[in-house]
């Protein structure tokens, strides 16, 4: 808060009893004020500052110069901009320049000076070289030179109508002059010691006639007499810099030095002071009544209900001199700044960020306890925000504080922590009162359940702490890996997991079963909504109700796969939080698509442009979502917490509906001028853009179009900003555009654009009644013709079925032969397949299957050993000293030792078990059921084989063993790789033991 300064000065009785009569007249109105407040759905108080979003302009994104030098919005909706390079208008998504280029309008010079709407909506514009401008409503320039109208060729830098609809039209260090309507041009020169040279551009006429003139030597007014003089000394002002601005209630504020003062007759006391900011050099005052104020270097501020506050820390602001302000139709406020545009805008989310005050940016979950206190749980570890809005740290641990991971409220109003690393705190009165760790993995999720018991969410399966004492249920059926969510609904423990949903209840475990087809896997969170609970998941959401579930996920409208939390508010909507941001639908049509009565969901997204701090969620945290007790709806970002508020929302939804405007027609791809009436020529391509004039969301408006003659009824077109109309039909027809918000109805004053299309010469009717008369000419000739032509055909014919039949005969015979080729070839093919289908699996010296099909296998094998529960056992062999083989008795006898390890291989497996060659020497045997004794059985029996063979691969004497690793599954192995690791490593150390021999894993 910066200081504001008010006068106060001697105090007389007199004094005195004004001051009591005036507190009772201001104490009147602001009950007034107060109840019709009530009875208004206009919202009184603006959001706070820092919640507002600021969007930055510059040359980057089309402006044609970073120096804006005015602001105004005519009643058409567009927003103009005056800058050193040209007129510039914006319609919300691009910016148009007009500048001496263009041809319609050129402009007479490209330094624009200053922009002024008229009360008739008309669009004034003057330059640097004393030149004017007006633009109509209709959208049409006409211009004035300085050079024919005899006036100053130098900067008009502001100017203003009068009463009369005179403009008056301040010219840089010249001095003053008035257009009147007749045309007629008068200038006035200053007298002696009124700094009128030094103007300002800031000029504002009063609703008693008075002009008032911004310098910089002090205050200059006009009065209604005409005269001429300086006047900040008579207005009590600051001596220098000093310059007025008209409210839109006709208040007439004068702004020197650091104070601002608002003239009340024949006085101008002083109601702002503000130290500290420099010269202020925009002022504007918005339809709440607040205050903003641009200074020359210090940013912008806005005096209010809420005090001065300035924007957001973090947020764009303007670079240098702040130039103008202005607030748009929709309550925006625009600053024209030396470093571009500026637009300061509520937005439907607010924040709460590190900036605030929170210990971390990174939030993962928050709950709301019986006091209406918020609780915040990030990687910064735990916050705590009081009823006065406050932000406080809450001491877990000396040193750093655990990053949190999930919250729960017991129903002593104690609050337990879950933290990274397995600990879990007990906090009452915000101090720790218990502390427990070893938990394994991260604690996820906590959940009460109706007994007093605390259910704990480990990596391990759910775990349960009562009076201190933590027990693992031995219950079947319970998860037994990560735990992602637990919520107690209806005297049940619902348990979320990456092995999907499980539902406890007395004693009893009810698995959910998620459709193997949608590929869902992790559920992140239950709500209980009715009679029916729904779950969040990575394949979107399910609702389960009477031990039937339905599916609301991509296929049905849903714009992520992956959402985290869905909290239902009080006025029927339902938010879904995502990695996307957050998500907004009806619950009523969410049902309606659950129960099959609607095959799509209608959403809205919402992200950073509608003002939340980060669109990405967090899941397998919780409660990463929640309803507080005010109907607000909160949310865990991966930058702070974001909260909306629904009524808020039901606010945004229902504001006024955009503009639609034309924009441009092209026939035939070329830029057509249009107007009401026009005549198009016929068999052409008509191409009509549009926009919406709002300036909240641009991209997100919606569209739908009707061409009166053509179609029936109307056509949404999305955000489709042009219609294509090709080969209309000759007629008359009315073109009608209409624009509407996301959440918003349609403008009921849509765009029209009446025109008719020209018939082609061939669509004339006299053209139409010739050719008919023409055509049954033709066709009595024809017939007459035809019946000569059908004789002479007819001989023909038959000569032709004759020769045709012949030529079929010859035909068949042919394709009879070339069949039996056919299906000799196909055989080669098929026999030929087989074997390359053979080779791709199998081993060609061992007919073992060979590594691809070994890898395959194991991988089948290992998870279907996790899914069933039963052992697996990996054993790779490998023959020793194989190479001395190769290189005493050549590579034929190590060809034949290797197919006969195949063969004994081969014999020693189960139908169940798969033997396989995995590289030159190396073996592998996947046992499947089976014990590591029962590894140990089928080595030793192999290894006695192997021992009483004495002639391996032909050669007398020749011996050879066979070295093993072992290893089983564990229930932590996640890949088959890691099997296969603990296999090796078994073998390596089996030959380096000497060889001969099983060693395990």
């Amino acid at each position: 808060m910066r200081p504001v300064d008010t006068i106060a000065g001697p105090r007389g009785p007199v004094a005195r009893a004004r001051d009591l009569w005036r507190a009772f007249v201001l104490l009147t109105v602001c009950m007034c004020s107060a109840a019709a407040a009530a009875d208004s759905p206009a919202r009184a108080v603006p959001g706070p500052l820092h919640d507002y979003a600021v969007d930055h302009w510059t040359s980057r994104e089309g402006l044609p110069h970073n120096s804006i030098r005015d602001l105004a919005q005519t009643p058409d909706g567009y927003l103009w901009l005056a800058t050193w390079e040209g007129l510039v208008r914006y319609d919300g998504l691009e910016f148009v320049v007009y500048d001496r280029s263009t041809p319609a309008p050129a402009l007479p010079d490209n330094g624009v000076g200053s922009l002024y709407v008229d009360p008739a909506g008309a669009l004034w514009l003057s330059d640097s070289r004393g030149n004017l401008g007006r633009r109509d409503p209709q959208g049409v320039f006409r211009f004035w030179t300085s050079a024919d109208a005899g006036w100053p060729q130098v900067l008009i830098h502001a100017m203003a109508m009068d009463a009369q609809g005179s403009l008056w039209l301040l010219f840089e260090g010249r001095g003053l002059g008035c257009l009147h309507p007749d045309g007629r041009f008068e200038f006035f020169e200053a007298p002696a010691g009124v700094p009128l040279p030094l103007s300002y551009p800031h000029m504002a006429i009063g609703d008693d006639g008075r002009l008032w003139i911004g310098g910089m030597g002090g205050l200059v007014v006009r009065d209604t007499d005409g005269t001429l003089r300086a006047a900040s000394s008579v207005w009590g002002l600051a001596s220098g810099l000093a310059w007025p601005y008209r409210a839109p209630d006709g208040t007439i504020w004068l702004v020197a030095g650091d104070s601002v003062h608002r003239v009340e007759g024949t006085r101008a006391p002083r109601v702002h002071r503000i130290p500290g900011q420099g010269d202020f050099t925009a002022m504007l005052q918005d339809r709440q009544g607040d205050l903003w104020l641009g200074s020359e270097s210090r940013g912008l501020l806005r005096i209010g209900a809420r005090g001065i506050e300035a924007p957001p820390a973090d947020a764009a602001r303007p670079s240098g001199r702040i130039v103008q302000l202005l607030e748009d139709a929709e309550g925006s406020v625009w600053a024209g700044a030396n470093g571009g545009l500026f637009r300061f805008r509520e937005t439907l989310f607010t924040r709460l960020l590190a900036r605030d005050g929170l210990s971390g940016d990174y939030v993962r979950a928050l709950i709301e306890d019986d006091a209406g206190r918020l609780w915040i749980g990030g990687s910064g570890g735990l916050d705590r925000q009081g009823l006065d809005g406050r932000l406080q740290p809450v001491v877990l641990q000396p040193g750093v504080a655990p990053s949190v991971l999930s919250l729960a409220l017991g129903a002593d109003g104690d609050l337990w922590v879950g933290a990274y690393g397995g600990r879990v705190l007990r906090l009452r009165d915000g101090r720790v009162v218990a502390r427990l760790e070893g938990f394994p993995g991260h604690i996820r999720a906590i959940e009460t359940d109706g007994d007093g018991a605390v259910w704990i969410a480990t990596h391990s399966g759910p775990q349960r702490l009562v009076d201190g004492r933590v027990s693992t249920p031995r219950i079947p059926g319970l998860p037994t890996g990560l735990v992602t969510s637990l919520a107690w609904i209806d005297d049940a423990l619902w348990i979320g997991s990456v092995e999907g949903a499980s539902v406890l209840q007395d004693g009893r475990v009810r698995h959910v079963a998620l459709p193997p087809v949608d590929g869902a896997r992790t559920v992140f969170a239950f709500r209980g909504i009715g009679d029916a609970v729904w779950l969040a998941t990575d394949r979107g959401l399910y609702r389960e109700r009477d031990g039937v579930l339905a599916h609301v996920g991509l296929d049905q409208g849903m714009p992520v796969d992956t959402v985290f939390q869905i909290v239902p508010d009080r006025l029927g909507n339902a938010w879904i939080t995502s990695n996307r941001g957050m998500l907004r639908a009806r619950m009523d049509d969410l049902d309606a698509v659950a129960n099959g009565r609607r095959g799509r969901i209608a959403l809205e997204r919402y992200d950073e442009i509608d003002g939340m701090s980060n669109a990405q969620g967090n899941g397998s945290s919780s409660p990463s979502a929640i309803l507080r007790r005010d109907g607000s709806v909160w949310m865990a970002t991966a930058r702070g917490v974001s909260a909306v508020d629904p009524e808020r929302w039901r606010t945004f939804s229902t504001r006024r509906p955009p503009k639609p405007r034309i924009e441009s027609v092209r026939i035939d791809g070329v830029a057509s001028p249009w107007r009401d009436g026009d005549r198009l020529p016929g068999g052409t391509r008509l191409s009509v853009s549009y926009v919406g004039l709002s300036f909240l969301m641009s991209e997100r408006i919606r569209f739908r179009t009707r061409l009166d003659g053509l179609d029936a009824d109307w056509i949404e077109r999305g955000r489709q900003r042009s219609v294509d109309f090709v080969g209309l039909p000759p007629g008359d027809y009315v073109l009608r555009i209409a624009a509407a918000h996301p959440d918003g109805g349609w403008s009921t004053d849509e765009v029209e654009w009446r025109f008719a299309v020209a018939p082609l010469w061939w669509q004339r009717r006299s053209v139409q009644a010739l050719g008919g008369a023409l055509v049954l000419l033709a066709l009595a000739l024809a017939y007459r013709g035809r019946i000569r032509r059908y004789r002479a055909a007819n001989d023909r014919l038959s000569q032709l079925v004759d020769d045709r039949t012949r030529a079929l005969q010859r035909q068949t015979e042919q394709l009879i032969e070339a069949d039996s080729e056919k299906t000799e070839l196909l055989g080669r093919l098929r026999t030929q397949a087989e074997t390359f289908e053979r080779e791709a699996y199998e081993d060609a010296l061992t007919a073992l299957p060979n590594r691809r099909s070994f890898d395959a296998a194991l991988s089948r094998e290992f998870a279907r050993a996790q899914r069933r529960r039963q052992p697996l056992c990996l054993m790779v062999l490998d023959v020793d000293r194989f190479k001395a083989i190769n290189d005493v008795h050549s590579h034929a006898v190590g060809d034949a030792v290797l197919r006969q390890v195949g063969m004994l291989l081969a014999g020693a497996c189960r139908v169940s078990d798969i033997a396989a060659r995995i590289g030159g020497e190396e073996f592998a045997m996947i046992l499947v059921d089976a014990s590591r004794e029962d590894a140990h059985v089928v080595y030793t029996r192999l290894r006695e084989t192997f021992a009483g063979r004495h002639d391996w691969g032909g050669v007398d004497g020749l011996h050879v063993t066979i070295s093993a690793g072992a290893a089983m599954l564990d229930p932590l192995d996640t890949a088959p790789a890691q099997l296969m690791r603990r296999a090796d490593v078994a073998l390596y150390r089996a030959k380096s033991e000497g060889r001969d021999r099983l060693c395990d894993g």
